[in-house]
């Protein structure tokens, strides 16, 4: 009898499970159209403030709270919570810029004072190098600041990209993302099984490949981060292992005023064996190392809420 009603159970949600996904996948589609049409900047303060109130009764509070915990065991349970909260309010925020992404990079050169995005001396001189050099590369971003604005500031100052991204399970609402991704992202690869012929064949045609670098993967090799083992997709690696290219590490951070800062990392050296080839988990390990050092500049800038550590 118990197994029978286990059974029914089942059957129960597999059947509403398609109903649930697609009032899920319109309910996402309605919101990102209706937040379009409201001032971003307010709305992003507001969202903001909603993922602030909501985040605490979350399970992944408790998640994000024992991993800053173990990160920085000198941190007080106080600035613990401070971190949380700004952990919050930069995911609300980038779910409200996310609706505005076709027109969210401002940046003048002319008048970098007035533009929204600031831009250092040194990023315009390793980005026109980039761009430039005739030679392909491959640029690695976390969950830090907003992740999604440094697939436009490639597009928006000319460079040629293909962008790895996880589509969403809804099928629905990865259409209306990719639509609104697809406006200034350059060329768009999914992940799966192809994504790394994909990717290989862009480097070849001299394409700059930009993916995250930042979350756990069961078949990865092994890390160091924030002093504990962890396992990092060794995919960047590998690619570099057909086609050696130049790495380098990108992040888009907020500043007070509702202003974004674009950085990008000086070359990062990769690891070799004793023949001189590319060594895979020196390398992820030399990529993590840089993300854990800007991640402690900036802790509440990052996605604490997954589980990092497993």
């Amino acid at each position: 009898m118990h197994s029978l009603l286990l059974r029914t159970k089942a059957g129960v949600r597999d059947a509403i499970k398609p109903g649930i996904e697609l009032a899920v996948g319109a309910l996402t589609i309605g919101m990102l159209r209706i937040t379009r049409y409201f001032d971003p900047i307010k709305t992003a303060n507001l969202f903001g403030r909603i993922a602030r109130l909501i985040g605490p009764v979350m399970r992944e509070q408790k998640i994000g709270r024992a991993n800053l915990t173990a990160a920085f065991p000198e941190r007080t349970p106080k600035e613990i919570d401070t971190i949380l909260a700004g952990v919050w309010d930069n995911l609300g925020r980038i779910g409200a810029e996310f609706a505005h992404l076709d027109h969210i990079w401002e940046h003048d050169p002319a008048r970098p004072d007035q533009s929204r995005i600031e831009i250092g001396p040194r990023t315009h001189e390793l980005f026109a190098q980039l761009r430039l050099d005739g030679k392909p590369a491959l640029i690695f971003a976390g969950h830090l600041g907003n992740w999604e604005l440094p697939a436009l500031a490639a597009v928006a100052h000319g460079l040629d990209a293909a962008i790895l991204y996880r589509r969403p399970n809804i099928a629905s609402a990865d259409r209306a993302i990719q639509e609104m991704r697809a406006v200034k992202m350059g060329t768009l690869i999914p992940a799966g099984r192809d994504a790394p012929i994909r990717l290989a064949e862009a480097l070849r045609n001299g394409q700059h490949v930009a993916m995250l670098v930042d979350q756990y993967l069961t078949n990865g090799v092994e890390v160091t981060f924030f002093g504990r083992k962890t396992k990092a997709n060794p995919m960047l690696a590998r690619l570099l292992r057909q086609i050696e290219c130049p790495i380098h590490g990108v992040r888009i951070v907020r500043l007070p005023g509702h202003r974004f800062r674009a950085e990008l990392s000086e070359e990062v050296t990769p690891a070799r064996n004793a023949a001189g080839e590319i060594d895979v988990q020196g390398t992820m390990q030399a990529v993590t190392s840089v993300m854990e050092e800007w991640i402690r500049e900036y802790p509440d800038q990052w996605l604490w809420l997954h589980r990092r550590w497993r």
